[in-house]
């Protein structure tokens, strides 16, 4: 406990899923968190969640893939914290299609909302943590990045995409005191994963290692060692947090 204290953090997608339990997760290791998310309902109740265990708290709605609304929501969530240490880009949606058959639109939406988004975010809080010397920012990509999957090419191109953009900001920033890192989780049972259909779910269940899909904690702890003074020495690194669904 108290690997994040004094610590700042933002998470993007933070109202629910895997967001949401890291940012309780970076709270309970005594950070301040603000949380942005498009749904302002859910994002109420978790920022409650979040004050009863760190007092500083708050939320901001916005659409991050749209460069002013997530502009204005980072600078209102920096004053909020008096500065943002830690990044996490989370947000993301899924929707399926094949190629042959995908529209344009829900392949620039994907696109948008899981990879240019994180290029929004990220050259949004470089400035402030290169003059506090010190900085984290965390993106979460997923195991379909390495594997690819049915009707999900769009997905897997946005979240490879991740995994490249990591990697060059890391080279861009390393010196300034700022890591960058990525997470790939494998398959987790969120709002996003319960849509798939019970023959998808039980197919997939069938070829990892782990025989099951993994829990939003599960997750949790990596984007906090990447966080924390302890993950210092990860830079550009992919941890893969999966079950073995994709063994990198």
């Amino acid at each position: 406990m108290g690997r994040l204290a004094g610590k700042k953090c933002l998470v993007t997608g933070g109202a629910r899923g895997i967001g949401r339990a890291i940012a309780l997760a970076f709270a309970r290791e005594g950070a301040s968190v603000a949380i942005l998310d498009r749904d302002g309902g859910t994002l109420a109740a978790t920022v409650e969640e979040t004050k009863a265990i760190s007092p500083l708290a708050a939320g901001f709605v916005a659409d991050v893939s749209d460069e002013a609304s997530v502009t204005a929501a980072i600078r209102e969530a920096d004053v909020a914290l008096g500065g943002i240490d830690v990044l996490v880009n989370n947000a993301g949606i899924m929707s399926y299609a094949t190629v042959e058959t995908m529209p344009v639109e829900m392949w620039d939406r994907m696109i948008a909302i899981n990879l240019r988004s994180v290029f929004l975010c990220s050259r949004l809080v470089i400035p402030g943590m290169k003059a506090r010397g010190w900085g984290r920012i965390i993106s979460l990509s997923s195991q379909l990045a390495h594997k690819g999957a049915l009707e999900l090419a769009h997905y897997a191109a946005a979240k490879a995409g991740v995994i490249g953009f990591t990697r060059a900001l890391a080279r861009e920033v390393s010196r300034s005191g700022i890591t960058v890192n990525a997470i790939c989780p494998g398959p987790i049972e969120t709002d996003l994963t319960r849509t798939n259909s019970a023959e998808w779910r039980a197919e997939l269940i069938a070829q990892m290692p782990i025989g099951r899909y993994g829990e939003v904690g599960e997750i949790a702890p990596t984007a906090v060692l990447l966080a924390s003074d302890e993950g210092s020495f990860y830079v550009g690194a992919t941890l893969n947090p999966n079950g073995g669904d994709a063994m990198v």
